[in-house]
């Protein structure tokens, strides 16, 4: 429920775009008060902002917060007006309830400012912007393109080194993530420059970086050169993309190291970092999700977050013939990821682990009983944010 809400006398509704937003507004009764498209620009914005607020308080609804949304709601938080967005799931399913098919800017608009008006359970609120939250999203953000780009660079090389040399993939496939390894394929990037460097010059270039197991990849290398005489065709341009390849996936382990560093700063400097860092199976990672996809939003219960997680079950029921609860298969999906993986995480604490066991001994398959301690452990979460305290070693996660 939006604070305050009793208290609005304009509802204005906005369908957010790059160029242009479309905007309606509704008093209390109903009355349009405005309805027409303006560029996204903040005077603009101030103006119809302000302009509004002649007749009363003002409740200014998004479909979306984020992104081509930013602007709309700083300006609307720097006018001291209340500010609230509308799930996409939650505009569908309303959209359905008006008449007509058409799908245009002016009749979402329309949509969410009489959504605004009659179904305020439908909207979430956004409070004012924390300038950290703000930075960890974007980093969170180019993190993900990272390792989007890290998987199909590495998914390419295995590619390549499967067509050319099998043996030979079986001995580097597994180290692709090493920069010894990295290296060598941007030094001797081919069977046969392998083969002709010899493994004493192969183990004093992998020692450089990996001096543990410099010398014993070295000697395998050797072994899977050996395994192959035949020349695969296409083996001569392959030695022109590995190379390139090997080093653009150095790149991009470099570029995610140094967004680590700065994702840890911002973190650790956040008031909530000891309280979630406090939890077993949170580390940097998960408490920088946690923060940018919880932080300022507001959740009644712990109901209402695993549900907006995805992680609380859905029951279906039909007469007495099917009935039983099932995963949703809704919610965010970030934030579902990543308490999913933090429970898993969790296995190794003795209390995660013990109702982990019990859910296993009921019959419940692996994903399912993670799913079911990520829930379990979603309450507690939910209590450590809302009351600021730290986890306790005897919380017990029963059912």
């Amino acid at each position: 429920m939006i604070e305050n809400y009793d208290s609005v006398d304009v509802f204005i509704g906005v369908d957010v775009g790059k160029g242009e937003h479309h905007a309606v507004a509704l008093d209390r009764s109903g009355k349009q008060l405005f309805d027409k498209a303006l560029p996204n620009e903040e005077a603009k914005l101030r103006g119809l902002i302000g302009q509004l607020k002649r007749h009363g308080r003002v409740l200014f609804v998004v479909d979306q917060p984020a992104t081509i949304g930013a602007l709309p709601i700083a300006v609307a938080q720097s006018e001291d007006v209340l500010v609230a967005y509308l799930p996409g799931l939650a505009m569908r399913r309303i959209a359905d309830l008006h008449a007509g098919e058409a799908k245009t800017d002016a009749r979402d608009a329309a949509i969410i400012a009489q959504a605004a008006r009659t179904l305020p359970h439908a909207l979430r609120s956004l409070q004012l912007a924390d300038e950290q939250v703000a930075e960890l999203s974007m980093l969170c953000g180019f993190d993900d393109d990272i390792v989007g780009q890290i998987t199909a660079t590495s998914n390419r090389i295995h590619g390549l080194l499967t067509q050319i040399h099998p043996a030979l993939e079986r001995v580097l496939g597994p180290h692709l993530d090493h920069p010894a390894v990295l290296d060598l394929l941007q030094r001797y990037p081919s069977p046969a420059a392998l083969k002709a460097a010899g493994t004493t010059r192969l183990g004093n270039r992998l020692v450089k970086l990996a001096p543990r197991m410099g010398r014993r990849l070295a000697d395998e290398i050797t072994r899977a050169l050996s395994e192959q005489t035949v020349i695969v065709t296409g083996t001569n341009a392959s030695s022109i993309v590995l190379p390139r390849l090997a080093e653009q996936l150095a790149a991009l382990r470099r570029q995610r190291d140094e967004i680590a560093v700065e994702v840890e700063r911002l973190v650790e400097a956040h008031p909530l970092h000891p309280v979630l860092i406090s939890m077993p199976g949170v580390g940097i990672r998960t408490a920088a999700r946690v923060l940018t996809e919880v932080s300022g939003k507001d959740f009644a219960t712990a109901g209402h977050l695993a549900a907006y997680a995805g992680i609380a079950p859905v029951t279906r029921r039909s007469g007495t013939s099917i009935r039983g609860e099932h995963p949703s298969r809704r919610g965010n999906k970030i934030l579902k990821r990543t308490l999913f993986l933090s429970a898993f995480a969790a296995l190794r604490d003795p209390v995660s682990r013990a109702y982990y066991d019990r859910e296993i001994a009921e019959g419940k398959r692996h994903n399912q009983a993670i799913i079911a301690l990520a829930r379990r452990r979603c309450d507690v979460l939910y209590a450590m944010l809302r009351d600021g305290t730290l986890y306790q070693a005897d919380h017990q996660l029963t059912a």
